[in-house]
């Protein structure tokens, strides 16, 4: 074996940035946590520039690779998912969660409605290229909404804004659904002649969210019991090992999906089914702690790919007018469905404002752009694609760059220590050790 030898062998260059991604993942939240700075936005910028090198030749456009760009994004969403779950601390009803219901039920269908208008009068796309961009554009993204969620569970760090958004963003997931589904059966009524509107509402609306529902808690309440309640030689909790987690995510999801309903809404439900079988056990802290490791690292790889993407040309297809309509999807669009989704809300001025505002788009509207395209023909791909891209990059760029500030302003006008450090669970100080 040569002492050295240029160029070096690609596998052992894929190593070595595999340990530096791991390193970056653990280390970049700490070094920018009090900066106007993201994770996101670095990991955006470091893809960029690795893409440029003329040594990378890899293109990683989504539509070059519709079938992967599909399950990548799936499997971020459905980890983001569980985490989002898991450390939600307040107990599910109907009055707590009214921030929710209002944000799902009148802010999301406004925002697809709204980009859908936007879509078809100002960007002149057809009625099903314009639905499916409302559909992908309207849901918060748990995935890249992380800066403004709640803190791990049992942290106390749950006030409205962050309750809403953490719960909004698990819950529209898959509630958006139905409308990309929409889109795909008009594409096809409009190919063969067919109805669709009793077959879409039966299956996309009440059968799937219906069973995705009932599929989630089922599974939750199963692995509820395997963790906490069976005998205590032998239940979960006592293995200490986080990856239950993963376990719980990938057979909700799985399970669902065999019977045709919607897995996102199942994990999610799963996820706040297994915190409500035993709220107060630290195991959620495990499972929470490493669900959130795998989600950072899976965002990452998402995100540097999309930097290559695009310096390898994902935005040239863009007009002028899609330049407008991506800064009013963000600007107008979101501030104002969620400001009337709000209206009556009894919260301050500045915790709607916040809520209305932090819409931020991201993963999940790239699942669901591929998914709708690898299962409908439009003409046009490329620049949905590079609509899409453009508004996930200023979301990444306004929010992550405003969310530090504007998040411990909000802390102070509220009294909460901005700076204050959240003990892991049974951490008791100094004195403890002593």
């Amino acid at each position: 074996m040569p002492a050295f030898s240029w160029p070096p062998d690609p596998y052992i260059l894929i190593l070595t940035g595999a340990g530096l991604l791991i390193a970056l993942v653990a280390w970049l939240p700490l070094a920018i946590r009090r900066l106007p700075l993201s994770l996101p936005i670095l990991c955006i910028g470091i893809g960029a520039a690795v893409f440029s090198l003329p040594q990378v030749p890899l293109s990683p456009l989504p539509y070059e690779w519709p079938a992967l760009t599909e399950r990548v994004t799936e499997f971020v969403v459905i980890v983001a998912l569980m985490g989002a779950g898991l450390k939600l601390d307040r107990i599910f009803s109907w009055r707590r969660w009214e921030v929710t219901w209002r944000l799902l039920a009148i802010t999301m269908p406004l925002g697809i409605a709204a980009i859908t208008a936007l879509g078809t009068y100002l960007l002149g796309l057809p009625l099903l290229a314009a639905l499916l961009l409302g559909a992908c554009l309207a849901p918060t993204d748990p995935v890249l909404a992380a800066d403004v969620q709640v803190g791990p569970p049992k942290s106390g760090a749950e006030d409205e804004v962050r309750f809403g958004l953490t719960s909004e963003a698990g819950f529209n997931d898959g509630l958006a659904f139905p409308f990309v589904n929409l889109a795909i059966a008009l594409g096809a009524a409009a190919a063969t002649g067919e109805a669709w509107a009793g077959k879409w509402f039966t299956q996309s609306v009440l059968w799937e969210i219906g069973a995705g529902v009932v599929g989630g808690w089922l599974v939750g309440r199963l692995f509820g019991w395997l963790t906490f309640q069976v005998p205590a030689e032998t239940k979960l909790a006592k293995t200490g090992d986080g990856l239950i987690a993963i376990s719980a995510t990938l057979v909700s999801y799985g399970l669902t999906e065999i019977v045709n309903c919607y897995g996102f809404l199942a994990v999610f439900v799963t996820a706040l089914t297994l915190r409500a079988a035993h709220r107060d056990h630290d195991f959620h802290f495990e499972m929470h702690n490493l669900t959130e490791q795998i989600e950072r690292l899976a965002m990452m790889v998402v995100l540097l790919l999309f930097g290559g993407a695009i310096v390898s040309g994902l935005f040239a297809s863009l007009q002028a007018v899609d330049m407008v309509a991506a800064v009013l999807i963000l600007l107008l669009v979101r501030p104002l469905t969620g400001l009337l989704g709000l209206a009556g809300f009894p919260a301050d001025r500045s915790e709607k404002l916040t809520l209305a505002f932090f819409g931020i788009r991201g993963i999940g509207s790239f699942y669901y752009l591929a998914y709708g395209l690898n299962h409908m023909t439009i003409a046009g791909a490329e620049r949905l694609w590079a609509i899409v891209g453009l508004v996930v990059l200023l979301s990444v760029l306004l929010h992550g760059l405003t969310v530090t500030p504007i998040m411990r302003r909000l802390d102070r006008q509220h009294g909460r220590d901005p700076d204050g450090e959240t003990p892991p669970p049974g951490f008791q100080g100094p004195a403890a050790e002593a």
